[in-house]
């Protein structure tokens, strides 16, 4: 596979939150599921740009529900603390690449590097009843670039407040918050360097700071053996740090996927989880 479809996959499969499973009592499930599916993801290029991608991809279905490391619809994480109201996990998200001869904005620049994220997640419950539940979610991020010499780039933080409900058989989850980046972040994606400037596009220092807002709904079902899951999310630059960038050619932008897994293998080993 390209390694930039590799990159959509990852962007696609690490998307922190959008499918996640509403809350439940407690039930008996193998410890670990493994299946196959498809994914159609459009994406802009990135947050402020007027271009989108588009993927259609394979998606492998993968969940384990240890103790310490789980691989869930929530994402994959390593569970650092865990109370009933409060727990601590390690994160991960990411960013796929851009080519600058298929974006208008970057026309003559450097292709844009896919990036990498990880970094501690604290949850803390809000409220709680039989069927939804209410969290704070603040992820702290450092960055990497993806690419042949990789480079830090700082960090990220986007707390949000989360609503995961059943409605209907369905889950529906619902967050919404503020970003926050590094100068090293925001350069990597809205810098201009003088010698790239040009009629239209003018050298540009991005700064560190709020970097505008974002508001994701995910649904999703478990039928026997199939997984369907959708999600919507619109993100904003206005106010951000980096507005005034050149190559910030809108302010808000649309984002929406859709997937489909089968279960073919499951273990014979049963926990109880929250599911």
């Amino acid at each position: 596979m390209p390694a930039r479809a590799v990159a959509g996959l990852l962007a696609l499969g690490l998307m922190p939150a959008l499918l996640a499973p509403a809350p439940a009592v407690a039930q008996d499930q193998p410890l670990w599921e493994l299946g196959l599916g498809v994914g159609a993801l459009q994406l802009p290029h990135y947050r402020g740009s007027d271009q989108t991608h588009d993927w259609l991809l394979p998606l492998p279905y993968a969940i384990y529900r240890g103790k310490i490391f789980r691989a869930t619809r929530e994402g994959a994480r390593a569970v650092l603390l865990e109370s009933e109201r409060l727990d601590i996990d390690l994160s991960v998200a990411a960013s796929a690449p851009v080519r600058s001869d298929g974006n208008r904005a970057r026309q003559g620049m450097p292709e844009l590097a896919a990036t990498l994220e990880l970094g501690p997640n604290i949850n803390f419950r809000l409220a709680q009843g039989s069927n939804w539940k209410v969290d704070l979610r603040l992820p702290v991020h450092a960055v990497m670039s993806l690419e042949r010499s990789p480079q830090g780039l700082g960090w990220t933080a986007n707390p949000v407040i989360n609503l995961d409900t059943r409605l209907a058989g369905w889950n529906l989850g619902l967050q919404a918050g503020p970003l926050f980046g590094s100068t090293q972040y925001h350069d990597h994606f809205y810098g201009v360097d003088a010698q790239f400037a040009q009629t239209g596009r003018s050298a540009y220092r991005a700064k560190s700071g709020f970097g505008g807002t974002r508001m994701t709904v995910g649904l999703s079902r478990r039928v026997g053996q199939g997984w369907l899951g959708a999600f919507v999310r619109a993100d904003s630059v206005a106010g951000a740090a980096f507005e005034g960038s050149p190559l910030v050619r809108q302010s808000h932008n649309l984002a929406a996927g859709l997937a489909f897994s089968w279960v073919f293998f499951s273990s014979a080993q049963r926990v109880q989880v929250d599911d």
